[in-house]
């Protein structure tokens, strides 16, 4: 049984994917809580693609150190 990488153990480039899929995730939640006027999921989607622009930058710096 494989087990889970932990953030540390992850490459840069696969943080950056993830980065941005989650970004993404969270534009289409805050989409559609504005569309259906919910503003908890409109929320959780800003947190959403603030945690995927970390995500992202973190993947950079590993990169540009060499991990």
């Amino acid at each position: 049984m494989k087990t889970p990488q932990s953030i540390d153990e992850k490459s840069g480039t696969r943080d950056e994917i993830e980065g941005t899929a989650k970004k993404l995730a969270g534009k289409v939640k805050e989409g559609l809580g504005k569309a259906l006027e919910n503003p908890g999921m409109e929320g959780r989607g800003d947190c959403e693609q603030l945690e995927g622009a970390v995500q992202k930058e973190i993947g950079a710096l590993k990169k540009a150190i060499g991990k």
